[in-house]
Order: C-alpha cells, then structure tokens, then sequence
C-alpha cells in the first residue's frame, strides 16, 4: 500500500486507515485480530479508534501487547465526544481531556498515542483551554500529533489558527470528517480551510455508509449493518432517491471497469484535494480484504468526471462567490 504525509508533519501512513468502530459490537475478537493482520500483511498503518466505541481500545491494546509490533502501527485515538455528569464533566474542559488521555492509554496499553484527536466542538468550553490541553499532552510526551474530528470549517480554521499563533503550540495536523460520494458538504467549506491550514484529511464514513456497496439498494440483507439495531438509522441516513442515482452511477463505473463498487468509491475518494486516508471499517476480514485492494485502482479521467457531476453538492453564496 502506498504511504502518504500527515498533513503538515513528518509522520507518514497509509493511504488507507482501519477503523475500529464496531470493534466488539458486530466485530468479535478473533475478527478483530484477522482484521488487523490483513490490514498490517497490506502495508497498513493508520489505525483509528475512540474513547466512545466501546470495548474497540481494549480490543486493539489487547493486539498491540503481542499481536502486531507496536511500533508499525500509527494508533489514532479520540476524546471529548460527549459531555458528562460530574465535576470533571465530560467534553473537552483541560480536566477531562487528560482523563480521557490517561484512561485511553491504559485501555490501549502503550505509553503514548501517535494522534490524539478532539471528537468533536464543545462549545462549553473556551477554546483555549481545550487547545492547551492538547499542547499538554503532546509535551508530556503522551501524544505524538493532534487533530479534530467533526468540525465545521469555520471551528477548523478558528483552531488552526489559535494553534499557530505562537511557536509554543502544537499545530494540528488532521480533521476527520464524514466525506463519500454520498456526502460532499464539508467541500463548501472544510475542504477549504484544510487547505489553507495544511491539514489533511481523515474521511469516516468513505463508502457511505455501505450505501455505496450497493447492497442496500433494494432491500436490508438481514447480515448488514442496517440489519443491526445499533446502526440503522445511521444506513437510513443515506437511503436517498439522489443516493439512489449516484449508486448507480458508481455500479455502471465499476461493471465497466471490471472491479467492483468498492473499488471505484474508494479510488474516488482516496484522491480528493487534501485526502490522506480515508477509513475504512468493515464486518468482516473479507470485505475489509476488498476494501484494501482498491489501492490498486486509479479511475480513468471521464469516470472521475462522471462521477464528480452525478454527485456534485449545491453550492450557493458565498461558497460560489457573489457573481457566480
């Protein structure tokens, strides 16, 4: 697997990411663990986690304890993603990001993260305390890099911004983002503000929710995720009549291209402006194994053309200017 840079670092990964989401809910251990070899066996290193999706740290720092070397692996792990009862409180106040950060390293069974990331804006905290916790973290030598997650382009350049004000500071590097053919919004102005700042992004959610696959295009398969009570309003999301058209699009591209849909919403994806990895979460080791062949795949320039039309967002002011 090709490897690229993180934003504006020195840390390289893959240009593919593992997710971890369902680690321990519809991915049993064992399943976890074959994941992982797959993904490690395909130049894989990026592998991505949070403190909210369950027992997924513990299942990775279980791996990581022998399983994989530690050291091969970039481990990408999150906090701040709700608020809480309590005098610490949840969010992203200085006292529970370091909760959270001890909490995860222990979970996670390693003595630093490689990239620590806010799971999302908390507006009930200053900003400059949450960002100094980050600073924090990265000093102590706990966390290597930071990021964000679920940021609307005007948090993302707000934080950037703050964070490269003073050399003191740790930049961020990352903002990761729900981004597929089904989900372009973040281009108004996400995409943007990542450009500007050097960040690279991070899609979840690349294949649309599984939408992409196809295999919800007539019915739920009764072994999906939409089959899963936990996750299908997160399918339903995107089970759309404008969904429907660009799934079509995307089954005709690959049928003409002799690969699979897969293939073709991850080959799209995979180089868009500013993309570092998307990542890729999968039920079983065999459709993760389909997901990480998609490497091998670089869409001819008219499908690409295509396919950007068939799915291209509305854009009005100010994103297109006043005399568009």
């Amino acid at each position: 697997m090709e490897h690229r840079q993180l934003g504006r670092s020195g840390l390289r990964v893959s240009r593919l990411a593992l997710g971890t989401m369902t680690w321990g809910l519809d991915v049993d251990a064992d399943t976890a663990a074959d994941q992982l070899t797959t993904f490690h066996d395909a130049g894989g290193t990026l592998v991505d986690t949070a403190d909210v999706y369950g027992p997924a740290e513990e299942i990775l720092g279980d791996l990581l304890s022998g399983h994989i070397p530690r050291d091969e692996l970039v481990i990408a792990t999150k906090a701040a993603a709700r608020r809480a009862p309590g005098p610490i409180g949840g969010g992203a106040s200085r006292a529970a990001l370091l909760a959270a950060l001890h909490t995860s390293l222990r979970r996670l069974r390693t003595d630093h993260i490689d990239l620590w990331q806010l799971h999302a804006w908390d507006p009930g905290v200053p900003l400059d305390e949450t960002l100094a916790a980050l600073d924090t973290a990265v000093t102590s030598g706990k966390v290597r890099y930071v990021g964000v997650c679920n940021y609307s382009g005007w948090q993302l350049a707000t934080a950037a911004t703050h964070q490269t004000a003073h050399p003191t500071r740790t930049p961020l590097i990352t903002t990761q983002v729900e981004y597929s053919l089904l989900e372009r919004g973040i281009e108004r102005e996400v995409v943007p503000a990542a450009t500007h700042h050097h960040i690279g992004l991070l899609p979840w959610a690349p294949l649309g929710r599984g939408v992409l696959t196809g295999k919800y295009r007539n019915s739920t398969p009764p072994d999906s995720r939409g089959a899963s009570d936990h996750l299908a309003s997160y399918v339903e999301h995107h089970r759309t009549e404008r969904a429907a058209r660009i799934v079509q699009a995307v089954l005709t591209a690959a049928d003409g291209l002799g690969t699979s849909p897969v293939h073709v919403a991850l080959a799209w994806l995979r180089d868009r402006p500013q993309v570092t990895a998307p990542i890729v979460g999968a039920r079983t080791t065999a459709q993760l194994a389909t997901a990480l062949d998609s490497d091998n795949l670089t869409l001819p320039p008219a499908i690409r053309a295509a396919l950007d039309d068939i799915s291209t967002p509305e854009r009005s002011y100010p994103e297109r200017g006043p005399t568009d």
